[in-house]
C-alpha cells in the first residue's frame, strides 16, 4: 500500500467530507486520519486527509478525481505522496544550536526530511555541517550585496530541488523580492515572549527587566518582519536565580523545540494557511 495526504480549503458547506471520502472509497483507498475545521469568522472549511491505497493507483489518476471534484466545491487542494520526503535547505549564521537539532533529528529519524545543503554568511558551521556528510556553502554578502547573495540562495534552491528554506537563526533580513518567490516555503525561528526588547542582547535586556517567561515562535516568512502566520511557539518559565547566560541557554532550547515543530508539522503537511494566520492539525 501507498500512503498519500491531501490537504484542502474551500468555502464551507454542507457535504464536503461526504464527497471527499466518497470519492477515495470509490477508488478503493482506506482513509487512516482525517482531520477538519471549519473557521466561522471566515467561513472556509479546511480538512486534511491521510489515506493507503493500492501500489497500483496512478496518483495522477488520483488528481485528476481532485480536480473534476474542485470546481463543485470551490476546492483549493494538495496531494502529497508520503514516500517523498522534502527537501529542506538550511540557512544559518553563527548560532549552531537550531542547526545542529535538526541534524540529529534528521538523523535519527525523529524528523522525516532531507537536509540536501546548508547555505550561510560565515564559514563558522562547516566542521558541523559537514560531519554530516551534507553540503555547506558560505555565502558572504560581498562587492555584489545583498541581491546577488539572495540570488545565490535561489539558485541552490533550484539546484538542490528544495522544498522548504528553514532560517535557523539566520540573522540577515530577507528582502520583499526574495520572500515573494518562495511563499510558504520558509519557515523562521526567533525569540518571544519577551517583552519587546529589539536590537542586541535581548536577552541581557530581559535579565534587566526580570522577565519571567522565556519563548521562541516559529513562523513562515513574509514580507512582513517576522510578522508572518505562526506555525508554532513554545515557553518556558525563568524567575530571579536566572543569569543572562542562563536565559540564553533557555532561549535556545525553546527555540530547538518550536523550529523542530514547525518544520516537522510542515513535513508532515499538517500546516494550512488561513489569511494571516494557520490552520494546524497536529
Amino acid at each position: 500500500m501507498s500512503e498519500f495526504v491531501l490537504t484542502l480549503s474551500c468555502p464551507d458547506r454542507p457535504g464536503i467530507v461526504a464527497a471527499v471520502s466518497g470519492l477515495l472509497a470509490e477508488r478503493g483507498c482506506n482513509i487512516l486520519e482525517s482531520q477538519q475545521f471549519g473557521d466561522g469568522e471566515s467561513g472556509t472549511f479546511f480538512m486534511r486527509v491521510q489515506f493507503s491505497a493500492l501500489d497500483d493507483t496512478d496518483p495522477d489518476e488520483l488528481r485528476a478525481a481532485f480536480a473534476s471534484l474542485a470546481p463543485e466545491l470551490g476546492l483549493e487542494w494538495r496531494l502529497h505522496a508520503l514516500a517523498e520526503r522534502p527537501r529542506v535547505l538550511i540557512m544559518v549564521s553563527k548560532g549552531g544550536h537550531c542547526l545542529n537539532d535538526l541534524l540529529y533529528r534528521t538523523r535519527s529519524g525523529l524528523l522525516d526530511i532531507d537536509i540536501v545543503a546548508v547555505a550561510s554568511n560565515h564559514p563558522d558551521l562547516r566542521p558541523l555541517t559537514q560531519s554530516y556528510g551534507i553540503d555547506y556553502h558560505h555565502l558572504p554578502a560581498g562587492s555584489g550585496g545583498k541581491a546577488a547573495q539572495e540570488a545565490e540562495i535561489l539558485t541552490l534552491v533550484e539546484h538542490y530541488r528544495a522544498d522548504l528554506v528553514v532560517l535557523a537563526r539566520y540573522m540577515q533580513i530577507l528582502s520583499d523580492d526574495f520572500c515573494a518567490k518562495l511563499p510558504g516555503q520558509i519557515i523562521n525561528i526567533h525569540h518571544s515572549f519577551l517583552p519587546s526588547f529589539k536590537g542586541a542582547r535581548p536577552y541581557h535586556q530581559a535579565h534587566a527587566r526580570g522577565v519571567k517567561l522565556i519563548g521562541a515562535t516559529a513562523h513562515y516568512v513574509t514580507a512582513d518582519l517576522d510578522e508572518g502566520p505562526i506555525i508554532e511557539q513554545e515557553v518556558a518559565r525563568v524567575d530571579h536565580t536566572h543569569s543572562p547566560e542562563e536565559l540564553v541557554a533557555v532561549g535556545r532550547d525553546v527555540e530547538c523545540l518550536a523550529l523542530a515543530r514547525a518544520v516537522r508539522w510542515h513535513a508532515e503537511h499538517r500546516v494550512l494557511l488561513n489569511g494571516d494566520r494557520t490552520v494546524v492539525f497536529r
